[in-house]
């Protein structure tokens, strides 16, 4: 019966794997402080991570990350309660092993540490997952294309209007051509401020490069309002997250009363999230980061439920790294975000870390994330 039941491999064919083949052995996550060094200002900027390294029996290792949300109950969630409960299980049903997570620590899906340890779980079992097939993550997601717009996160709350005005002079000069810039100066209560500032880079830029601007949560209803109206010469591609808490009702009623597009979604923990700011009809681009939405199996469902309200998916959120292979996945992906700080930590950490080139990054066809970490910085700014 063995001798009927077994399948040799013809030639040029792989072998198939034993069943116990590719079972998790261990998983650890860490914290790291990484300072980045940013042009016009005297002092670092530190950003903090959770690195996950996944390793297998078979010897392939993957690596996932996320931010520095809640990062040491991250930490600590992967390292005393995922860790025990994912060894020994496949590393390649990566629906699976989602599912048990969810349902096993968080089956009336809360989102915050949990949704941030997943993400970077998922990230990593997707990285063995195409080391194991010889395929790049973007490929095995979906594959819709190889090259995706990129654009560049230079406009910090710690520059003054001189200093965003150099820089991005700097990126144009580059050939960069879509950027985008944080407002909300004095916690979103200097509304004429923030329009002066997006004033002055767009002067800076002229009319045709994108132009984008972030409230990060920070303004009331009647601040966004303000400061959406008085950029509506400005041509901005979109006003991302502008509201307290996300809220999908007056996102709705914003995007109604002014003409700039709205997006959010960088933060949002579970498609659920995500289905309400649709059904509400409250943003012009929705924004799945798959280092908090809960990783790549996550994220899909988003651009699916996306595409099925004809909405584009966009990077929000930064590690441009990771989220570009999302990007590139899918046929609604628009555009990958190269925050400056968390795209200088990247390539840090790792080593030969993909860059955008003219307002383009293109994938590469290493198996998996095609990303090698760096051992060397990831010691020198471990946090205990």
């Amino acid at each position: 019966m063995l001798a009927q039941n077994a399948k040799a491999a013809e030639p040029g064919m792989r072998a198939e794997r034993s069943p116990a083949g590719l079972r998790i052995s261990s998983v650890k996550a860490t914290v790291h402080n990484v300072p980045v060094k940013v042009p016009l200002l005297e002092r670092a900027l530190t950003t903090q991570l959770v690195f996950v390294e996944v390793r297998t029996d078979e010897g392939v290792t993957g690596y996932g990350l996320t931010g520095n949300l809640q990062s040491f109950g991250v930490r600590e969630f992967i390292n005393r309660q995922l860790a025990p409960f994912l060894k020994g299980k496949s590393a390649l049903d990566t629906e699976a092993r989602w599912q048990e997570m969810f349902l096993t620590f968080n089956p009336r899906y809360q989102t915050g540490a949990w949704s941030s340890a997943v993400s970077a779980v998922d990230i990593a079992l997707w990285d063995i997952k195409g080391k194991h097939y010889q395929e790049p993550v973007w490929r095995l997601l979906g594959g819709a294309k190889k090259t995706v717009p990129a654009y560049i996160t230079f406009g910090l709350l710690e520059f003054d209007r001189d200093q965003l005005v150099e820089m991005v002079r700097r990126f144009v000069t580059e050939g960069q051509d879509k950027f985008k810039m944080v407002v909300a100066i004095d916690n979103g209560e200097n509304p004429l401020e923030d329009v002066a500032r997006v004033k002055a880079v767009r002067e800076a830029i002229g009319e045709k490069p994108d132009l984008m601007i972030d409230g990060n949560y920070l303004f009331s209803m009647n601040r966004a309002l303000e400061v959406a109206k008085r950029v509506e010469p400005y041509n901005i591609t979109w006003f991302e997250e502008p509201l307290y808490g996300n809220d999908a009702r007056l996102l709705a009623q914003l995007r109604q009363r002014c003409s700039v597009p709205i997006s959010a979604g960088q933060n949002e923990g579970s498609r659920f999230r995500h289905l309400e700011l649709l059904q509400h009809g409250a943003v012009d681009i929705l924004q799945p980061n798959v280092c908090y939405v809960g990783g790549y199996t996550e994220a899909m469902k988003v651009a699916g439920m996306a595409h099925a309200f004809n909405i584009l998916v966009a990077d929000g959120g930064g590690w441009p790294h990771h989220n570009m292979h999302f990007q590139a996945a899918v046929s609604n992906g628009w555009r990958v975000e190269f925050h400056y700080l968390m795209w200088k930590v990247g390539e840090i950490i790792y080593k030969s870390a993909p860059e955008p080139q003219k307002g383009f990054v293109t994938l590469t066809e290493e198996p998996g994330l095609g990303l090698e970490p760096n051992r060397e910085a990831l010691a020198e700014f471990l946090e205990n």
